[in-house]
């Protein structure tokens, strides 16, 4: 006698049982419902909790569950799944429980109003307040925002945020880091709730995720976002996302991630100039109630490398040194607060000083280190270029990659590799780097 569907779909989840790890079986496989099974069609229907389980087994395990179903069902058959719905008893109008209460966790004081416009931020800001003032538009979803530590990059995405929940208080906000969300990850699936986890994130309607570059070795969690990521964009819900360097750069996140990284808005926050500097100090000072004079001002702008965070860190520094020691905040002060707080820079190393002083410690020329040849001494030093450019001037890797012989970032990449690997097995070279870099400080004094 034939068993039944039911019970023939208990059999098919043994043999998966065996061979998947009891986490990933508890996960995925348990909470599968039998819904029905229909022998004219050889069509077995399957209830699933939420649509991150039925994406999750369609991209992961559709070979075994096909497997294990021609096993214990024959073959031809089909698999439909269908998406659980709660079922609950509808209370009376006036007990309906109100939507619980979200902790967005943005700073208050990172709005619009204090994050002060200038030439290297103009459009970032724009389309962030034209997001903010418009969620519900699907135009530039997701957002992603990249520039050097210092930009204004978590300012920026916070002020959104801010803002956006001003003009529509009903609207579930959250920022979040990257390296939080991969803890409360791996504390769900300790607990055995990543469906909570997801299912919590699936009710977001703007989601903000600062440094996402934190997210390059950790697999599982670029695999989870990937869905919330989905189920987030195909329901219209907005996405913000920042890091330190633009999708292209984020060698180690999955493809797939970052195909969907790059299918909206991609927007670079550079570090302020000279002018922005100025702006944003007397935009501190005015907030603070202080008095600097402009010189003082001026000083520590042109010191500070084109930092925001250093920049208030310094105002913060000699407000609390003028009040400790009774002292106006006067140019003897700022050189000391700047000398012990900031690391100062006449002027920035350009790529052109690195390549001079890397070419003169290898005895080699410019056009060799820009040339095509494969001879050791002409790599080695072409290597290192790349490795201090990259660690000196901050520049994206593409734009580092041009002025060195016109290579793709790639190449940057791999250069970067290369010296790091050697730096950790070859002391000698290591002193070699070393006293090139001294040289860097010499060029500067």
């Amino acid at each position: 006698m034939k068993a039944s569907p039911d019970t023939r779909w208990d059999e098919a989840l043994s043999l998966i049982s065996e061979k998947v790890s009891p986490e990933a079986y508890n996960t995925w496989f348990a909470p599968l419902v039998f819904d029905a099974y229909d022998e004219n069609t050889k069509t077995l229907s399957l209830q699933v909790p939420n649509m991150f389980v039925y994406e999750y087994l369609e991209g992961n395990y559709v070979d075994l569950l096909t497997q294990a179903l021609h096993q214990t069902f024959g073959r031809g058959i089909k698999l439909r799944y269908r998406v659980a719905e709660k079922k609950s008893k509808e209370p009376p109008k006036d007990d309906q429980p109100k939507e619980e209460e979200l902790d967005s966790q943005l700073n208050p004081k990172q709005t619009f109003r204090t994050f002060i416009e200038g030439d290297s931020n103009k459009l970032p800001r724009a389309i962030g307040l034209n997001i903010a003032e418009h969620p519900n538009s699907t135009k530039f979803n997701p957002m992603f925002i990249y520039g050097p530590s210092g930009c204004g990059k978590t300012h920026l995405i916070n002020a959104i945020g801010n803002r956006a929940k001003e003009l529509y208080p009903k609207k579930r906000i959250l920022y979040i880091s990257a390296r939080l969300f991969t803890l409360q990850f791996s504390n769900a699936r300790l607990q055995n709730k990543p469906n909570d986890f997801i299912n919590f994130y699936q009710t977001i309607d703007m989601l903000i995720v600062d440094d996402v570059q934190e997210w390059l070795t950790a697999v599982k969690t670029q695999d989870t976002f990937f869905h919330i990521f989905n189920h987030l964009f195909r329901n219209g819900k907005r996405i913000i996302l920042a890091s330190d360097r633009p999708p292209v750069e984020l060698k180690g996140m999955s493809e797939r991630l970052l195909t969907r990284f790059s299918c909206g808005l991609i927007a670079e926050l550079e570090k302020p100039n000279l002018q922005l500097c100025k702006d944003i100090l007397d935009s501190i000072i005015h907030r603070e109630g202080l008095n600097i004079d402009d010189d003082v001002v001026d000083f520590i702008a042109k010191t500070a490398n084109g930092s925001v965070r250093d920049l208030q860190g310094v105002i913060a520094s000699l407000q609390s040194y003028s009040i400790v020691y009774n002292c106006n905040i006067d140019m003897q002060l700022a050189e000391r607060v700047l000398k012990r707080s900031v690391k100062v820079d006449n002027r920035p190393l350009t790529t052109d000083d690195i390549l001079d002083i890397v070419c003169r410690h290898y005895g080699v020329s410019l056009t060799d280190v820009k040339g095509r040849s494969r001879k050791r001494e002409f790599v080695t030093a072409r290597q290192v270029a790349i490795y201090l450019a990259q660690k000196h001037t901050k520049m994206p890797a593409s734009r580092i990659g041009k002025l060195i012989g016109g290579r793709d970032h790639s190449t940057v990449i791999h250069s970067c590799e290369q010296v790091e690997n050697r730096l950790k097995t070859e002391k000698s070279f290591g002193d070699e780097l070393a006293s090139i870099e001294r040289a860097f400080k010499l060029k500067k004094a």
